[in-house]
């Protein structure tokens, strides 16, 4: 699955949200070693770089393209970024931070891959992890249905996850809690306004519909984004905004949580 660093960007306020937000309560932690997993371009890792300048920071990603936009662009000293493959990785032994923002819910069995994590992790490390959890609202159950249609589930039965892709806030205190850390864990849905023809559509490209436009040709991928245009419409109406422009609402759900290993 080839991944575009420019189309994932193109809402880079929304996605950088949860970012800035997990890392707002980090509070007093003072790492010395840190680990951006699922770095991704590398724009938001500049700020674990920026809040903690005396420390190292590393941002890893599974996709050449977004590590060479990382490695490219201009970042401050304490800062590197590396290819890596998070179902293999494993925390070096003086990590003192885990951070990672959208990247968990890609990794079949990630809340398996997080307990070894956990485990080898140092005491007095800590953990700062975000996943959506958006994966039963229509933008994503309405790919799925469209995915498994008789017109497409030839092609594209099983290429999609479903919503069981992420646990709930719950699950991942119980993981936390079970592998010896102190856990705080909380949702937050954000109202997001989204603005043009297609926005919801606009947005999956650059995500949820990487899989699907990795199984088809371009003639087909095109088809489906057609199908799934019509279809998709009818849950996120437009509405007049104050200067007469489409404005859609986009709710969109994430889960946050924080975690230090205690011993």
């Amino acid at each position: 699955m080839k991944w575009d660093p420019r189309k994932y960007t193109e809402f880079a306020d929304y996605r950088g949200r949860p970012y800035k937000d997990l890392l707002g309560q980090l509070g007093e932690v003072n790492p010395a070693k840190i680990v951006d997993l699922g770095c991704g371009p590398g724009n938001m890792t500049r700020l674990l770089a920026q809040r903690w300048p005396q420390a190292q920071v590393t941002g890893l990603d599974s996709s050449p393209e977004m590590i060479t936009q990382a490695s490219d662009a201009e970042h401050e000293p304490n800062l590197g970024f590396e290819l890596a493959d998070a179902l293999t990785w494993h925390p070096e032994p003086d990590t003192d931070l885990l951070f990672s923002n959208a990247m968990l819910q890609w990794l079949p069995g990630h809340r398996d891959l997080l307990k070894v994590w956990l485990d080898e992790l140092k005491p007095g490390a800590y953990v700062a992890i975000q996943v959506p959890g958006n994966f039963g609202s229509p933008s994503h159950s309405v790919m799925r249905q469209v995915a498994d249609s008789p017109e497409w589930v030839n092609e594209l039965g099983g290429v999609l996850r479903h919503d069981d892709v992420v646990g709930e806030p719950d699950e991942y205190q119980r993981i936390l809690l079970q592998a010896g850390f102190q856990a705080n864990v909380w949702e937050t849905t954000y109202q997001q306004v989204m603005i043009g023809e297609d926005p919801i559509l606009d947005w999956v490209r650059g995500t949820a519909l990487l899989p699907i436009r990795a199984a088809l040709d371009s003639a087909d991928y095109l088809r489906f984004e057609d199908d799934y245009r019509v279809q998709i419409s009818a849950h996120y109406p437009f509405f007049a905004g104050p200067d007469g422009t489409k404005v859609t609402n986009f709710p969109f759900r994430r889960i946050f949580m924080i975690g230090r290993k205690l011993g």
